[in-house]
């Protein structure tokens, strides 16, 4: 730190009523996928008001900020995602959402809102910052595209380091609000989602015989799937093959003719995630044929494993520590978490760091798990998320 100087990262105390306002906004008007009209124009306002320059994604409602556009030297990244979920909010709160069925309840209202505060934190001290800065808002987190479009509109050009943040309950409800976590390596898990279409020949339910039940074909398909953890992954790579839908015929005494099965895969390593997605298909396949019926298989690729640099999640945590103190700062885990996060993408191409912001708080009943009808978070930590941020561009550029 310059001599003299005071650091940004205090700034960000001084702005939290603000950061409650937007978050309260942003809650409000949730919006589903990559079309978030409402909410980009609502973080475009913000920006312009700003005067930071930015661009729109050509082929979705996301958008990339940059403060100190042109200036020479090295570029920073920061992400936050937009969009909401297919859920219709149950709290009882005054800024809860106004769009039936759709409700921010992933946090991703809170993202926003501290990347914002990151802007305006930024933005108002640009002159000391020997570089750029992105600001990236992404859609379609949840479907697990948005980073990809986000990518492919050119916002990692040129950046040398992103970080992202995720705040809420996801590392557990028991670790206390306030408390960062940021550890290197396998941070949270690949998922991809499978789809298997079973095809038998319908008949009536008193003479099987005389079809091919796709139903019987679909229970052995489910039950054999199982044997790709228990035997052909090593205990030690954590790995989950869930079945969650499975779709069969229309009353008690016919035998359909198809039978659909969808499931869900997760793993830490991208060899283990293909694996699985190998031997569905061959285990289904086979299975069918033994029962004389044949099966339609797609995997429907989502994100792969996060894992962050050791680098930057180091620099993470210490930022993080002189921030809310060593006692509130989890650099360490025993085990990454099962959930996925399209941030991947981005860790994939350069140095980065995915950190963990909780708000667990069983007082203020914030401590809902994440796609619950009735996930909150602790408004009171929100001034963190761009503290941290801050810190790491100070950090960063050696301020």
């Amino acid at each position: 730190m310059k001599a003299g100087y005071n650091m940004m990262w205090e700034k960000c105390k001084d702005i939290q009523q603000e950061l409650i306002e937007m978050r309260r906004d942003l809650h409000r008007i949730p919006e589903f996928g990559g079309d978030l009209p409402k909410t980009k124009a609502y973080v475009i306002r913000k920006l312009e008001e700003m005067g930071i320059s930015y661009q729109e994604n050509p082929d979705d409602s996301g958008l990339t900020a940059v403060i100190n556009e042109g200036v020479e030297g090295k570029t920073i990244a920061f992400r936050a995602d937009m969009d909401a979920l297919k859920i219709q909010e149950e709290n009882d709160l005054e800024f809860k959402s106004e769009h039936d069925g759709l409700m921010h309840a992933c946090g991703h209202d809170a993202h926003m809102a501290m990347l914002l505060g990151t802007a305006k934190v930024l933005n108002d001290h640009k002159e000391q910052i020997p570089g750029r800065v992105k600001l990236i808002f992404q859609t379609d987190e949840e479907n697990s595209r948005g980073a990809e479009r986000s990518i492919a509109a050119g916002c990692l050009d040129g950046v040398d380091a992103i970080f992202g943040t995720h705040i809420g309950t996801l590392r557990g409800k028991e670790i206390p609000s306030g408390t960062v976590i940021s550890h290197p390596g396998s941070c949270m898990a690949s998922f991809d989602k499978f789809v298997i279409k079973v095809k038998g020949y319908g008949c009536h339910g008193s003479t099987p015989e005389k079809g091919i039940d796709p139903i019987n074909i679909a229970a052995h398909i489910i039950v054999n799937l199982q044997s790709v953890i228990a035997r052909e992954i090593s205990a030690v790579k954590p790995a989950v093959l869930t079945v969650g839908h499975v779709v069969a015929g229309d009353t008690y005494n016919i035998i359909p003719s198809e039978v659909l099965i969808e499931g869900t895969t997760r793993a830490f390593e991208e060899e283990v995630r293909q694996l699985m997605a190998m031997r569905i298909g061959e285990i289904a396949e086979m299975t069918a044929k033994v029962f004389g019926g044949e099966v339609e298989y797609e995997m429907i690729w989502g994100a792969p494993p996060v894992i962050n640099n050791a680098d930057m999640a180091a620099l993470a945590a210490e930022c993080a520590r002189e921030i809310v103190g060593e006692d509130h700062v989890i650099d360490h885990v025993s085990d990454p978490i099962t959930v996925g996060e399209d941030f991947s993408y981005y860790a994939n191409q350069i140095p980065a760091a995915f950190l963990f912001l909780s708000s667990s708080n069983p007082e203020k009943k914030t401590d809902a798990p994440h796609h619950n009808c009735r996930f909150d978070v602790d408004e009171d930590v929100l001034w963190i998320g761009p503290a941290v941020f801050v810190k790491l561009t100070e950090r960063f550029f050696g301020i």
